[in-house]
């Protein structure tokens, strides 16, 4: 494909994705395929000889889109939203054409420099504390990860590599692995599995901290446990708040949780990988009340902010224990800059060496909305989601489990879980919308999260008719 094939075959994709968005509405929201349909629909090799585009986009519709679940159709109510914008897309495509890999700022200089500004930009926009923002030549700074389970573990390694390297300078007898074999980190029992899958590749006990009436974690549950392991002889060193559960949308206690890691010496993660992007409201940063006295933060602006997968901003009050942590300096990697302490290596930010342009996709995205824009956005969804509460509310046959604060509404017929596990079989089964569930506690909990950047008011009352009708036939069926 040369240059003038490209100019052509680029505005017919852009066409082809303008068109796919527009009727994404239309297509089923979620695919009727089974395990391995896609293998007899292809070529057991690659071809020989080069094909024609023409053939592709034909496969598109042909192979691809029947397999595929439409994250982006306002019927999609399942997990979190998976945020989508043109500018967003228009910044990736530009990415993906400097396709720099850029893991030190010698290797492109505005790949390091605009992704360092975003970060500000972004946390000015959350109003957090001046000590994570870079300008000014400030500790602290931020970094966009690849996911919300990366910056935990990021913080966890570098937590675990501070903590070792402080007891084996107060006693240098004790060995590295004596002192792993004793680390403790602690979360709800709420938060995500990536948590204690952090704790699994970090090699340190991962202990769940009994969640309240309310599934948040309080200072006092954590202060047990953290006794209770000191006398044991264990090494607590790390904690987890999670602000706004993958569950249900609950949120920790930061205020008087952040006290007691500090008193403790422990390093505090806080994980607000969905409920993040709600904070630039101010009637909702509250919810983020007591983040100064946290070491790392996290949100997902690819969730909720209209930038696209992947973009995971994290920051931390101090840059040195991250690059403490995962500083290597080979000779092919070295520039004549890095020295300077005018400029960020992200290599060292990072598990992965390279990285790609993202902060494009924040500069685009902020310029093309603004933060009312933003705002507005966040707004619109917080209010669909009230919405469906209030017509659940209404029917007496179900009730809701948990305040809804944000996007979220957990909810469930009256009854036992195998009522429930059997009205969420028959929405699925029927693909005209898509949840899925959780557990509180021993309650089987259908969740109705408000994702698609197109949902409007009329796609949320059509989906609850068809939830009460639905419900109808489960308890007919029941009698």
């Amino acid at each position: 494909m040369n240059a003038s094939e490209f100019r052509r075959r680029g505005k017919e994709m852009v066409d082809y994705i303008a068109d796919y968005l527009e009727g994404v509405e239309g297509r089923p929201v979620y695919p009727d395929v089974e395990p391995g349909y896609l293998r007899p629909l292809i070529p057991t090799s690659a071809p020989q000889e080069p094909e024609t585009f023409e053939d592709i986009i034909r496969d598109i519709e042909k192979i691809i889109m029947p397999g595929v679940t439409h994250w982006h159709s306002p019927f999609f109510f399942a997990y979190f939203p998976t945020a989508s914008s043109y500018p967003s897309m228009l910044a990736d495509m530009l990415c993906g054409a400097i396709g720099c890999i850029g893991f030190s700022w010698a290797a492109s200089p505005a790949c390091t420099e605009l992704e360092t500004v975003m970060m500000d930009w972004l946390g000015k926009m959350l109003e957090l504390p001046k000590v994570f923002l870079a300008e000014e030549a400030g500790e602290g700074g931020g970094v966009i990860q690849g996911s919300a389970s990366e910056a935990t573990l990021v913080a966890l390694l570098a937590a675990r590599t501070k903590v070792i390297r402080q007891l084996q300078a107060a006693s240098p007898e004790r060995t590295q692995a004596d002192i792993m074999g004793k680390l403790v980190a602690y979360s709800s029992d709420q938060a995500h599995s990536s948590v204690e899958r952090a704790g699994l590749i970090g090699g340190v006990k991962l202990k769940a901290i009994p969640s309240d009436g309310n599934y948040a974690m309080q200072a006092s549950a954590l202060q047990e446990a953290l006794d209770r392991d000191k006398a044991a002889g264990l090494i607590p060193f790390f904690v987890v708040v999670t602000l706004g559960t993958t569950s249900c949308c609950s949120f920790d206690n930061l205020l008087e949780v952040g006290p007691v890691c500090n008193k403790e010496n422990m390093w505090l993660h806080v994980d607000a990988a969905y409920a993040g992007s709600a904070f630039i409201c101010p009637e909702f940063r509250h919810l983020l009340n007591g983040v100064e006295f946290a070491d790392s933060f996290n949100f997902n602006p690819h969730k909720w902010l209209l930038v696209n997968f992947d973009c995971s901003a994290m920051w931390v009050k101090k840059r040195t224990d991250l690059t403490g942590a995962f500083k290597l300096d080979p000779v092919y990697l070295k520039h004549s800059h890095q020295d300077s302490g005018l400029i960020t290596d992200y290599r060292h930010w990072q598990i992965p060496l390279g990285r790609r342009f993202r902060s494009l996709k924040l500069w685009f995205v902020f310029r093309m909305y603004g933060v009312k824009g933003l705002q507005a956005y966040i707004r619109k969804h917080v209010q669909l989601s009230h919405e469906f509460e209030a017509l659940v509310r209404q029917d007496p046959r179900f009730e809701i489990c948990v305040q809804v604060t944000l996007g979220l509404v957990c909810f469930r017929l009256k009854g036992s879980n195998q009522l429930n596990e059997a009205l969420l079989q028959r929405i699925n089964d029927a693909k005209r919308i898509h949840l899925v569930p959780c557990h509180l506690r021993d309650q089987f909990v259908l969740r109705f999260a408000i994702c698609s950047r197109r949902v409007e008011s009329s796609h949320v009352r059509l989906a609850w008719e068809h939830i009460s009708r639905l419900a109808g036939e489960v308890l007919r069926a029941e009698k």
